[in-house]
């Protein structure tokens, strides 16, 4: 018999009635089982070292970045800026891809698919909350990419290449979000190297890695850790243990190549 908690439930009735109100519908969470993994790297730059031993429960992560078709919607129903006037999206940059047309918010022609970029640290929170998610913390997102083998890249060991990710592209010339399936991850979650970096909500603090020394708590101020690489990177920037060090991340503004994925 298939059983349905009540979270489940009213989370599937969210869904169903975003849909019915031409929404578009989250991306799947894929499933990242329980267990203990290898977190950084001792040969790497030095925010990424030392290696160490990180235990997770288990957790859900969207198989592809929220797109700008996604993030519309949300601004539709949430407006451009929260409590305290902290805004969710740049749109007064030139590198928006979200404009208002005739009072409400839309993709620009040819890029609702792309990876939502200029959409600010609380722009992601707060969108992920929408959908009853939220950001996934730096270890989360460091287990989805690389699963427990240690391995560089979430395909493995091999350079990139532009079957397996989105790099050393010009200024804003992303690609719709699962476009390149061949760099997948252990675990099946796409675009996790290149196309743009993502917030998550981990302040960016030394390792090791401790969610219980303040760098979880999601008022705190300070910069917050990027993953992943974009479209404009280099590749030793797409590793699975890159965390965005010479990147510009000021988390309440938004970038041209910084998106988001939430995660439950």
């Amino acid at each position: 018999m298939l059983r349905v908690s009540l979270l489940q439930l009213l989370f599937l009735v969210g869904v169903i009635c975003r849909v019915a109100h031409g929404q578009e519908a989250p991306s799947a969470l894929v499933p990242v089982p329980a267990g203990p993994f290898t977190m950084g790297t001792q040969t790497g730059p030095r925010d990424e070292r030392p290696a160490h031993r990180v235990e997770l429960g288990p957790f859900g992560i969207e198989r592809t970045p929220v797109t700008n078709g996604q993030f519309a919607r949300f601004l539709n129903a949430r407006g451009g800026a929260g409590p305290g006037g902290r805004r969710f999206y740049d749109i007064d940059d030139r590198d928006a891809r979200i404009h208002l047309r005739d009072g409400s918010y839309v993709a620009d022609a040819g890029f609702a698919d792309h990876p939502a970029v200029e959409v600010t640290w609380p722009g992601a929170r707060e969108h992920c909350a929408w959908v009853g998610r939220r950001l996934p913390t730096e270890a989360e997102w460091e287990k989805a990419a690389r699963g427990v083998d240690g391995r560089t890249f979430p395909w493995g060991d091999e350079p990139p290449d532009a079957e397996r990710a989105r790099f050393r592209a010009g200024w804003n010339e992303t690609a719709p979000v699962g476009s390149f399936p061949r760099g997948a991850s252990p675990y099946g979650v796409l675009d996790l190297s290149g196309n743009v970096w993502e917030w998550v909500s981990s302040l960016y603090r030394p390792y090791p890695y401790d969610p219980a020394d303040g760098r979880e708590d999601p008022e705190a101020n300070g910069e917050r850790a990027t993953r992943g690489g974009g479209h404009d990177a280099e590749p030793p920037e797409l590793t699975a243990t890159a965390r965005g060090r010479n990147l510009s991340r000021n988390p309440r503004s938004g970038h041209h190549n910084i998106g988001f994925r939430c995660a439950r």
